[in-house]
């Protein structure tokens, strides 16, 4: 299943972005990006948290998997979504776990996350080039359910999406079950 959407303007700690599909909210340092608008040919968009285990496990996955389709034309942001979480935390988590390069926003009021129906972080969204939703769900299935860990990983959903995206074919799975923290809602 796909969508297209617009947003008509998201709060992200306290800066307004009016728009349809170019809307843009802007990152911990100020500057403006649209994590929905792909400027390439396809972008990620990652739920996370601070406080979730799970989420800071893929760390490395999201770093890996964001350099390596970088080069083909992918780009990724991360949308932190702890209850209360300022940029000084976020600066520190993103220090402490490695990441780099990467436009980073604080969704305060969970504009992003409701507007995809995230619910989970860790959870990926795959947008391709059109501004259409093809792929939602768990990075792989390296989690069988929260706090079980597979020996090894076997389906690499999200990488697989990103490559059927890349090269103009259905995504097999366009939705998967991400497991890990949900995400607060007030």
């Amino acid at each position: 299943m796909q969508w297209r959407w617009t947003m008509a303007g998201v709060v992200v700690f306290g800066i307004l972005a009016a728009g349809p599909a170019s809307a843009q909210v802007r990152d911990i340092d100020g500057h403006p990006f649209t994590p929905f608008t792909p400027s390439g040919k396809a972008q990620v968009v990652f739920f996370v948290a601070t406080d979730c285990p799970v989420s800071n496990s893929y760390a490395p996955q999201i770093q890996r998997i964001c350099k390596e389709y970088g080069e083909k034309g992918v780009s990724c942001s991360l949308s932190y979504e702890d209850v209360r979480v300022d940029p000084a935390t976020v600066r520190t988590h993103l220090r402490s776990y490695g990441y780099r390069d990467i436009p980073v926003a604080i969704d305060a009021d969970r504009a992003l996350a409701d507007r995809v129906h995230a619910s989970i972080t860790p959870e990926a969204f795959v947008i391709d080039a059109r501004g259409m939703i093809r792929y939602q769900g768990r990075i792989d299935n390296l989690y069988s359910s929260l706090g079980k860990t597979r020996q090894v990983v076997t389906e690499h959903d999200l990488t697989d999406a990103l490559d059927a995206v890349l090269t103009g074919r259905p995504v097999a799975r366009t939705k998967t079950e991400a497991i890990g923290c949900f995400i607060p809602r007030d």
